[in-house]
């Protein structure tokens, strides 16, 4: 069959990728000063002005959402896999040190207050995360430094921000999505870009296959310290995230209606207030569940409410939903959901369909096991070990954010064929979503079905010409974790390891298998990604409306199990 998409990337991201692989093969720590020119001769969509005097601010927000606030004090970053690395490194018991992190990337840091950030990586991807942040984040620092210090006379820090930007050379929009990204800390924060250019440091210690397979089998094993029965007991794969399986099977937030409403009137920000009342005046299309879970999150982030969280925590125990955090290893939180344990009269009302009786979910021993979706390659291992350990996989599902060559931010993309720039395989799969099983519950994008996806290396590693290629093929849904996702797949329905470089049909599984993604960026869009704005309630109702889909999805399966006499 005739391939048709690109057997091969860009030449300006191939060199990068290799100049930086190649780099890191050293014991000795590598400065970032020395990949500047190939990240800038890639010409990523994410950094597309970084040959430019003027400050890429969309690249530069991108960089700082993405990396701990020290990034700031730190000079050295080490990459490893277990704290055994770190410690024959010298480094000493790095989780000692303080734990830090990032407001837009899920990844355990630690800081030692003295220049020195120690970050886990779960799979090669997380390398090629955060080698363009670092280095794109290192040439916008500069950039910065040298517009200060050529300023004609004294720089003010605080009042007339309409001067500041100026001398900044950016808008006054982005000054102030500074201002609030960095709240108390603007004009220290400036003050520190202006005392001195940065010369970053990165170290790779080991980064060997064995060495991330060794990683995620100790993320199993803790896993199944609490829950043995995982082995045993029918189980549905879900990968999303951490909230929103969780408040529409407990019921949590719609209980505790009264305390979010008190808040929302007498503490809460006035839009927030505003966007309840067009909700009860009927005058705003938003879902009155989908905003109490978005209040329930806005509260339990005030100290003063902080037992709340704990309050959630009990109340999900008692109805079957239990966290379990990651520990000593990559940032991957999980969850073990107890069908049998549910309490069908608390879920969210968009779960049961009208006359629908959910009683059957009481002699159910299905499991969810939900993740909070990993990064790239790391979505591979993960699902090759679950599959490992545990019993008959039911169902595989996966709710994710991707960007957009043809729709908006807030849209959901389902599609049939992933091309996966790892393998360089292009899968055809039978997704049992459809746009019908969205539609119903969003109420700010559109539902597309029937779409083509490419996953790609990593966020940076993507430019114009390169998306462009893809778009005249048809693929219009950009994102990381699909096509790790499918090799992994491939192994669980066939008997050998995933092919490279072919078109594979995975058609007929024996399983059920479903991929939605929410549309967080719109890149051919200049400065329309996640550094220019914010997805705000645009994602939260997508995200939503995919949850939905697929616990529906799971209780049709058990509907059907239970008729059939299936435990």
């Amino acid at each position: 069959m005739e391939r048709t998409v690109p057997t091969t990337a860009s030449d300006e991201i191939d060199l990068y990728l290799r100049t930086y692989y190649s780099l890191l093969r050293t014991s000795a720590e590598v400065q970032i000063r020395t990949l500047e020119e190939s990240h800038s001769g890639m010409r990523s969509a994410l950094h597309a002005d970084a040959r430019q005097q003027s400050p890429d601010m969309s690249a530069f927000i991108y960089s700082l959402l993405r990396l701990p606030a020290c990034i700031f004090q730190a000079d050295l970053v080490v990459m490893g896999q277990s704290e055994a690395d770190f410690a024959r490194a010298g480094f000493g018991e790095v989780e000692g040190w303080e734990r830090v992190f990032a407001p837009a990337r899920r990844r355990r840091c630690f800081h030692d207050g003295a220049g020195t950030l120690i970050c886990y990586i779960a799979s090669r991807t997380d390398i090629d995360d955060l080698i363009p942040l670092l280095t794109a984040f290192q040439i916008e620092w500069n950039k910065l430094n040298l517009l200060l210090a050529d300023a004609p006379g004294p720089v003010s820090m605080s009042g007339n921000l309409a001067a500041l930007a100026e001398t900044l050379e950016m808008s006054v929009d982005d000054l102030q999505r500074l201002a609030t990204i960095w709240g108390d800390q603007f004009e220290e924060n400036w003050r520190q870009i202006a005392a001195r250019k940065r010369r970053m440091r990165v170290q790779l210690l080991s980064g060997t296959l064995s060495q991330y397979r060794r990683a995620t089998q100790h993320w199993m094993e803790h896993l199944e310290v609490g829950h043995p029965d995982l082995r045993e007991r029918p189980l549905y794969f879900v990968s999303s995230n951490t909230h929103s399986l969780a408040n529409m099977l407990s019921g949590f937030a719609l209980a505790c209606e009264g305390d979010l409403l008190e808040f929302l009137q007498n503490r809460a920000d006035p839009e927030l207030r505003k966007e309840w009342e067009q909700i009860n005046t009927g005058k705003a299309p938003s879902s009155r569940e989908n905003f109490l879970y978005y209040v329930l999150k806005k509260y339990q982030q005030r100290p003063d409410c902080s037992a709340s969280l704990q309050a959630q925590y009990r109340h999900e125990r008692s109805v079957g939903i239990e966290r379990i955090p990651s520990l000593h290893s990559f940032d991957t939180e999980a969850q073990v959901i107890r069908l049998c344990d549910l309490n069908p009269e608390a879920l969210d009302p968009r779960l049961c369909p009208a006359g629908g009786d959910l009683s059957f979910l009481a002699g159910s021993e299905a499991l969810i096991l939900n993740i909070d979706y990993p990064l790239g390659l790391a979505a591979y291992n993960i699902l090759s070990k679950v599959a490992e350990h545990a019993g008959e996989v039911l169902g595989v599902y996966v709710l994710g954010k991707a960007a957009t060559l043809n729709g908006v931010i807030g849209d959901v993309m389902i599609p049939n064929v992933i091309h996966d720039e790892h393998s360089r395989n292009t899968f055809l799969f039978g997704n049992c979503f459809s746009a019908q099983d969205i539609s119903p519950y969003l109420m700010y994008g559109n539902a597309l079905d029937h779409q083509k996806a490419v996953t790609v290396l990593g966020t940076f590693l993507q430019n114009s010409e390169f998306m462009k290629v893809f778009y005249r093929e048809g693929y219009t849904d950009i994102e990381m974790e699909g096509g790790p996702y499918l090799s992994a797949i491939f192994e669980m329905a066939r008997p050998g390891r995933h092919p490279v470089n072919e078109i594979v049909n995975l058609i007929d599984l024996p399983f059920d298998l479903g991929l939605i993604h929410y549309a967080s960026d719109t890149p051919l869009s200049k400065g329309k990604n996640l550094g220019a704005g914010s997805l705000s309630y645009f994602g939260l109702d997508s995200t939503y409306a995919g949850t939905i889909a697929i616990l529906r999805r799971i209780f049709a399966m058990e509907r059907q199990r239970s008729s059939l006499g299936a435990t």
